[in-house]
Order: structure tokens, then C-alpha cells, then sequence
């Protein structure tokens, strides 16, 4: 499968911050910049009730555990929105490339993004350690 072959599910709740937060971003550069990836996803996806999203879901504040196909590492990322992204702590922005490719995946499929400086990498979602909307928490 290729990245854009790949079905993403977002809840309603995650939809609507992320195309307000485009928008913000958009009015505070006043340029036309257009959907850019982050945009053609939201374009794209299929979206769903907070409650009525599957728990093997990537979303917003989703914790998981990911396996490098190459080296057969682990690590472990939260998917969190650009001002709480502390990449050095594991908060990975949504706006990123790696955030970019996550996002409304399902555990077991394969992400795929290219970095800024052009190297390609990929990660297999083994296990979503925490997934907010599966705790019953559907606001944040």
C-alpha cells in the first residue's frame, strides 16, 4: 500500500481543531498557502463521531508504540498539537512529517514520511498505548 493509498479516520473533534488551526496559521502568515499535506489529509479522510471512532486509531493525544522495519526499534510517540510538541520527550507535533503520516492510521499499518533534509522512514504501529477517545475522553 502507498501512503496515499491508505484510509485515515479522524473524529470530529480532531477535524475541526486542525482546520482551525490551518486557518489560524494561514491568516497569521497572510500568504495563500494553500492545503498543503496536513490540508489534503483533512481533505481526504473519513470522519467520525468521538465516540464512534475504532479504538486502534490513531488521534489526537494518542499514545504509541512504534517498530522501525529496518532496525526493529521501538519507540514510543504522543501525537499532540504544535504547542505542546516536545520532541525530545516524545510529544511529536501533528503538524510535522512524522504527525503528518500518523494520524488516522490503525495499528498494524505502516506510516511513511520524508524528513526536510529528504530521508525517507518509515514505522509500523505496533500498539496504541493510550488512545483518548477508548478512555472515555472525548474532549481532549
Amino acid at each position: 500500500m502507498t501512503p496515499s493509498s491508505l484510509e485515515r479516520t479522524l473524529t470530529e473533534l480532531d477535524h475541526i481543531r486542525l482546520v482551525n488551526l490551518l486557518q489560524r496559521q494561514d491568516a497569521a502568515a497572510r500568504l495563500p498557502t494553500g492545503p498543503g499535506p496536513i490540508g489534503e489529509l483533512l481533505d481526504a479522510a473519513q470522519v467520525v463521531p468521538s465516540r464512534a471512532v475504532a479504538p486502534d486509531v490513531v488521534t489526537m493525544y494518542s499514545q504509541l508504540l512504534l517498530r522501525d522495519p529496518k532496525t526493529d526499534a521501538r519507540s514510543q510517540l504522543t501525537l499532540c498539537y504544535p504547542a505542546d510538541a516536545e520532541p525530545a520527550q516524545g510529544f511529536v507535533s501533528v503538524l510535522s512529517p512524522v504527525g503528518r503520516a500518523l494520524l488516522g492510521l490503525r495499528v498494524g499499518e505502516t506510516a511513511r514520511w520524508t524528513t526536510p533534509d529528504g530521508r525517507s522512514h518509515a514505522a509500523e504501529i505496533v500498539a496504541l498505548l493510550f488512545q483518548p477517545e477508548a478512555s472515555g475522553d472525548y474532549t481532549l
